[in-house]
């Protein structure tokens, strides 16, 4: 989704103010929570903003939205895994990834992208004590924006 010129400069795919790219992640966010569609307890941590890739602080920019789902079990996790796979293409995503990866746990993951939003999301779910680690099952949840240019005359104020 990072488009990178020869020079490695970041190349932001549009101008657009951090507060609507911000509003936009939580949509998209809320939008993925909706499709797993499953009550749980959610962290709390909302967007934030980082610089892109190789640019200056302050002209570029993309949001990320790191959030987790526990509380449900193993088996309504996995449910909520093959929901994600099968109805994220109905809202325009494109599964690019869904596999066990490489992790000592072996988990499931998800990893999408939404080209017309300009969006990317991965889920992973974590399963119960899995990787020798003591742990609730969870599904941990990234959502990511492309680069962004802000408007003339602005800054990024916040990181």
């Amino acid at each position: 989704m990072n488009d990178q010129t020869e020079s490695s400069t970041p190349k932001p795919v549009g101008t657009r103010s951090v507060d609507d790219v911000d509003a936009e992640t939580k949509a998209i966010s809320s939008q993925i929570l909706d499709v797993i569609a499953l009550k749980g307890d959610t962290s709390k941590s909302g967007p934030g903003v980082s610089t892109c890739e190789g640019a200056e602080r302050g002209k570029l920019f993309l949001m990320r939205h790191p959030w987790s789902l526990t509380g449900p079990s193993d088996a309504e996790l996995m449910k909520a895994m093959t929901r994600l796979k099968e109805n994220l293409p109905k809202h325009g995503w494109k599964i690019t990834e869904f596999d066990r990866n490489s992790s000592k746990a072996k988990s499931l993951e998800l990893t999408a992208d939404h080209t017309e939003k300009k969006f990317a999301v991965n889920v992973e779910f974590w399963e119960k004590d899995s990787g020798g680690d003591t742990n609730a099952p969870t599904l941990v949840v990234n959502v990511v924006s492309a680069c962004y240019q802000v408007p003339e005359g602005e800054e990024v104020d916040r990181y």
